[in-house]
């Protein structure tokens, strides 16, 4: 098993809290994770149809039966299991005595909000992270690497070919969870969806445009892109909400979590073919803020990311909020660093009249450099930002 930096966040919250609700894609390992994380636990999986019934009819039963000490995977399948959960956390007083997995967090979330507010440790499991594969021997030298290949964990377990393993993740797993959540008849238009999302990978979301696009209504498109949300297929990036007296662009950016997925939409087979694309930029800039999103979420903490832009086009790629202060990130998937890369920083310090320190560069070269507008930071070590 490849070590998952989030094993150490579980182990102390089971300390904490009743119950721990762990989210993320399917294949992003969650599974394999609480099972070698918390050795002593009984594991049920709700996509058994007779521990389903057996959950569904005789809830109470079903609940004792495992004495408290039991991880439930894809728990949103059986949605009356929360109310009782709740019930036997609350008699019993007691921690760690529940942890419930799911690939759908829309369903999940819904289901907590409802029933165990207050009694649960929320967390997030996105596929493999560039710290964990280097620290497990599957560092590579160039970022079209990591790139193309993705960061499912089978990938590297089995040594599978990404195009192919692409191909059928898509079929068994996004299409079945597609017709779980919203029933979504119509599936050759649904991946037509999908492709067309990868080919706007790093832009504005135009809901009317990508529906037009597909032949399909803005309120459908609204509908799917929330179920691929939901899924963790893809993320929508905010735009920064501070005005600084200028008009800022509302739209969100669109990205997916994982770039190997977004290159089979795409259809690039290579690594060549994906040096030469004309949405490489857009991929190195979901490759990098997934990157940070990871490195949050495996400690457990909210990404707090979001992009600026405002009407005329001035625009800083990344803004990470901290408590105190903001990180102001550039991404640039040039090897060679320009003036230009610096100019939306520039233009911030200008309108913002900050002179601090939270300015950076993250491009697709390798020398990590401080400069007087920003600290200049390399793509092999991108969460060097959060220890500077």
């Amino acid at each position: 098993m490849i070590e998952r930096t989030l094993s150490k966040k579980i182990k102390y919250l089971i300390s904490k809290f009743p119950v721990i609700s762990l989210t993320g894609p399917r294949q992003s390992g969650k599974t394999t994770l609480v099972k070698n994380c918390l050795p002593g636990y009984n594991y049920v999986n709700m996509e058994d149809m007779e521990m389903r019934e057996f959950a569904s009819e005789d809830p109470k039963s079903f609940l004792s039966k495992y004495n408290n000490k039991v991880i439930i995977d894809e728990v949103q399948r059986i949605p009356e299991l929360f109310s009782y959960i709740q019930t036997e956390v609350d008699k019993s007083g007691k921690t760690g005595q529940f942890i419930l997995t799911g690939s759908q967090n829309m369903l999940l979330q819904q289901n907590i909000a409802q029933s165990l507010a207050g009694r649960v440790a929320i967390l997030k499991l996105l596929p493999l992270s560039m710290e964990e594969l280097k620290e497990a021997g599957y560092g590579m030298n160039d970022s079209a690497d990591y790139m193309y290949n993705g960061f499912y964990p089978r990938i590297y377990d089995k040594k599978i070919v990404p195009y192919d393993w692409y191909g059928n993740y898509i079929q068994t797993y996004v299409e079945r969870d597609v017709r779980l959540i919203k029933n979504i008849t119509d599936l050759q238009t649904f991946q037509k969806f999908l492709k067309m999302c990868a080919g706007r990978i790093g832009q504005s979301l135009n809901l009317s445009s990508l529906g037009n696009d597909c032949g399909i209504t803005h309120n459908t498109a609204k509908a799917w892109i929330s179920l691929m949300e939901s899924c963790y297929v893809i993320f929508l990036l905010q735009p920064y909400y501070k005005n600084y007296g200028k008009r800022l662009t509302k739209m969100p950016k669109l990205y997916f979590y994982d770039t190997g997925l977004a290159c089979h939409l795409l259809g690039i087979q290579n690594k060549k073919q994906l040096n030469s694309h004309y949405l490489r930029g857009g991929l190195f800039e979901a490759f990098v803020i997934s990157e940070i999103m990871k490195y949050k979420f495996n400690r457990g903490q909210e990404h707090n990311c979001y992009f600026w832009r405002d009407k005329t086009g001035n625009e800083i790629d990344c803004i990470i909020e901290k408590s105190d202060s903001l990180m102001k990130i550039e991404i640039k998937s040039g090897n060679t660093i320009t003036e230009s890369y610096f100019s939306g920083l520039e233009y911030w310090k200008k309108i913002a009249r900050e002179n601090d320190k939270n300015f950076y560069l993250i491009y697709n070269g390798e020398n990590n450099q401080k400069r007087n507008i920003a600290n200049i930071i390399s793509w092999k070590e991108i969460i060097s930002i959060f220890k500077q």
